[in-house]
C-alpha cells in the first residue's frame, strides 16, 4: 500500500459501474509504492526522503487499483477548469485584433467551433488513465512503440517547457503594469517558484490546489466583464472579406486549437488514481465541460475588451496600456482607472492564476523525462521537475517582451506535432486495437510485445511534410498555406499534419501488423 492507497466499493445508486461492467485489466505490471524506497541506493533514499515530506514518489510507473483515490471524479473537471480560467486563455482571444486583424464576430465564432472541436482528444484520451493507470506518455508506446514514443517524448518536453515560458511572461507583464518598476525577471521567478512548490508534492497536492483556484479567478474576471461593459467602450469591429481574411481566420484558428488540444499530451496523467471502475462517461465528460467553460469564457472575453483597441484609429488607453505592458498593460485599462488599488489587486490574483496554468505543463515535463532512457527513469519525478523549473525560467526572463511573436509561432508548433499525435493514436486505438480491449497494459515496459513503431515514426514524418506544406509561420510560408491568404498566408498546418499522418499510418501499420503480429 502506498501514499494514495484506498478501496471503495462502486455507488451502484450514483450509477458507478462495477469493475466487471467495464472492460476491466488485471494489475499485472503495476508497481507498488513501497517498491520505490527499497534498498540503499541514491534513488532509494531520495524517494524515502521524499516519502517523509510528503512528495509524490511515483513517477512513471503503472498505478496498482488499491492505490487509486477516493477523490470524486468533479475533481477531473476542476482540474482543468482551474488551470484555464487563467489570464493566459484570456490572452489568446485578445490577440486576435492586434496580431490577426479579425472582426469581432468571426473571432467569437473561431473561438466557439475549434475549442468544441479541440479539446476532444484531451476528454478522450483522459478516459484511458482510470482503466490502465498509466500515464499519457507511457500509454503512447501502444501507439508508436517502446523507441518512437521517445521522439513524442522530446516534443512533449519542450511543450512543457514552451508552454510553461510563455504563460509566466504573460503573469510578469500584470505585474510590471501593476508596478512598472518591478522588472520582468522578477515576476517570473515568483510564479515559478509558487507553481515549484506546488507540483513538487505531486498529484494530489497540485489536484487539491487546481479545485479551488479558479474561483478568485473566475470573480475577477467577472468583475472586467462588468467594469468594461460599464465603461461603454466596446467596439463591433467589423468582419472582413476575401483572401485576406481567409488567412487570418485559418492562422488564428490554428493558435486556437494549439491551446485548446495542447493538453492532449498528459491528458491521462490526471486520471491515474480515478478508481478503476470510474465510468468512462463521466471522466469524458467532466473534462470536457472543465476545458470547455473556461477556454470559451475567457478567450471570447478577451476578443471583447480587445475591440475597444481598435476605437478612434488606435488612440485610446486601452491601445496604450497594451502596447506598454501587452496583455497586462490592457487589462490595467479595464480595471485600474475605476477601482483604483484594488483594480491592482486584482491584476496581482490574474498574475498568480498563471500556477494553476503552470501546474499541469511542470508536473508532466518530469514524467516525460523520466520515459527518454533507464536512467533517466531512475531519477525522481520531483528532480525533474525543478529542473524544468529552471529551464522554464531561463528561457522566459530573455524571451520577456516579446510575447506576441512567441505565442503565435509556439503555439503554431504546437498545433503541428499534436495534430501528427492525434492522426496516429486515434486510427490505433478505433481500427487496430478496437477500443480497450485491444491493450494489455501488462506489457508497457517490454519492446519486444509493443508495436515495432515504424509505422508511427513513418506517418509521423509524413505529418511534418503536412505541416510544413500548410503552415503559415513569420519565417516560412508553405505552398499551400500561400494559398490560403494574401502576403502572410493562411495556416493549414494542423489541418494537413493530421490528414497527411492519418492517411499514411492506416496501410502502414496494416502491413507492419501483418508482418510483426504486434
Amino acid at each position: 500500500m502506498g501514499p494514495f492507497t484506498t478501496k471503495k466499493e462502486p455507488d451502484v445508486e450514483a450509477g458507478e459501474k462495477t469493475v466487471d461492467s467495464l472492460d476491466y485489466v488485471p494489475d499485472d505490471g503495476a508497481v507498488a509504492a513501497e517498491t520505490f524506497v527499497v534498498g540503499d541506493s541514491w534513488y532509494a533514499k531520495t524517494q524515502r526522503f521524499a516519502g517523509k515530506m510528503g512528495v509524490e514518489q511515483r513517477g512513471i510507473e503503472r498505478v496498482p487499483s488499491d492505490e487509486r483515490s477516493t477523490a470524486p471524479v468533479s475533481q477531473v473537471g476542476t482540474m482543468w477548469l482551474s488551470a484555464n480560467m487563467v489570464v493566459s486563455s484570456f490572452a489568446i482571444g485578445a490577440l486576435a485584433y492586434p496580431v490577426f486583424y479579425l472582426g469581432y464576430v468571426d473571432t467569437i465564432l473561431i473561438i466557439l467551433f475549434v475549442n468544441l472541436l479541440g479539446i476532444i482528444p484531451v476528454a478522450f484520451f483522459s478516459t484511458f488513465g482510470p482503466q490502465f493507470g498509466l500515464r499519457q506518455m507511457v500509454l503512447s508506446r501502444f501507439f508508436f512503440g517502446y523507441y518512437g514514443v521517445k521522439i513524442v517524448a522530446v516534443l512533449n518536453v519542450l511543450a512543457c517547457v514552451g508552454w510553461s515560458a510563455v504563460n509566466v511572461i504573460v503573469g510578469a507583464q500584470l505585474f510590471h503594469a501593476v508596478n512598472p518598476s518591478m522588472p520582468g525577471w522578477a515576476g517570473i521567478i515568483v510564479i515559478a517558484a509558487a507553481t515549484f512548490l506546488v507540483t513538487l508534492f505531486g498529484y494530489k497536492i497540485v489536484h487539491t490546489y487546481e479545485r479551488y483556484s479558479w474561483i478568485p479567478c473566475f470573480i475577477i474576471f467577472m468583475i472586467v466583464l462588468g467594469e468594461f461593459a460599464h465603461s461603454g467602450h466596446f467596439y463591433n469591429i467589423p468582419m472582413g472579406v476575401g483572401l485576406s481574411e481567409a488567412g487570418s481566420a485559418l492562422s488564428f484558428a490554428a493558435s486556437v486549437f494549439g491551446f485548446a488540444t495542447g493538453w492532449t499530451s498528459y491528458a491521462a496523467d490526471y486520471t491515474v488514481y480515478q478508481p478503476v471502475d470510474r465510468s468512462r462517461k463521466s471522466i469524458f465528460s467532466w473534462t470536457y465541460a472543465g476545458l470547455a467553460f473556461p477556454l470559451l469564457f475567457t478567450e471570447m472575453l478577451g476578443a471583447t475588451v480587445a475591440t475597444a483597441m481598435a476605437a478612434n484609429d488606435g488612440d485610446n488607453i486601452y491601445m496604450e496600456g497594451y502596447q506598454s505592458s501587452h496583455i497586462g498593460g490592457l487589462l490595467a485599462a479595464v480595471i485600474v482607472p475605476p477601482l483604483g488599488h484594488f483594480g491592482k489587486f486584482c491584476l496581482v490574483i490574474l498574475a498568480l492564476s498563471i500556477i494553476a496554468n503552470n501546474c499541469p505543463n511542470i508536473y508532466s515535463v518530469g514524467l516525460s523525462l523520466q520515459l527518454l532512457a533507464k536512467k533517466s527513469q531512475r531519477v525522481p519525478r520531483f528532480v525533474w521537475t525543478f529542473i524544468g523549473t529552471l529551464v522554464y525560467c531561463a528561457i522566459a526572463i530573455p524571451g520577456y517582451g516579446q510575447f506576441e511573436n512567441v505565442l503565435e509561432n509556439f503555439m503554431l508548433l504546437i498545433a503541428y506535432w499534436l495534430a501528427i499525435y492525434e492522426g496516429i493514436s486515434i486510427p490505433e486505438h478505433v481500427i487496430f486495437k478496437r477500443g480497450f480491449t485491444g491493450y494489455d497494459p501488462s506489457i508497457y515496459m517490454d519492446a519486444k510485445l509493443l508495436p515495432p513503431g515504424i509505422a508511427a515514426v513513418t506517418a509521423f514524418l509524413f505529418g511534418v511534410m503536412g505541416a510544413v506544406l500548410g503552415m503559415a509561420q513569420v519565417w516560412f510560408i508553405g505552398p499551400i498555406g500561400k494559398l490560403c491568404g494574401t502576403a502572410y498566408g493562411g495556416d493549414v498546418g494542423f489541418e494537413l499534419a493530421f490528414a497527411f499522418a492519418a492517411i499514411t499510418y492506416i496501410p502502414l501499420r496494416y502491413f507492419e501488423k501483418k508482418h510483426f503480429g504486434r
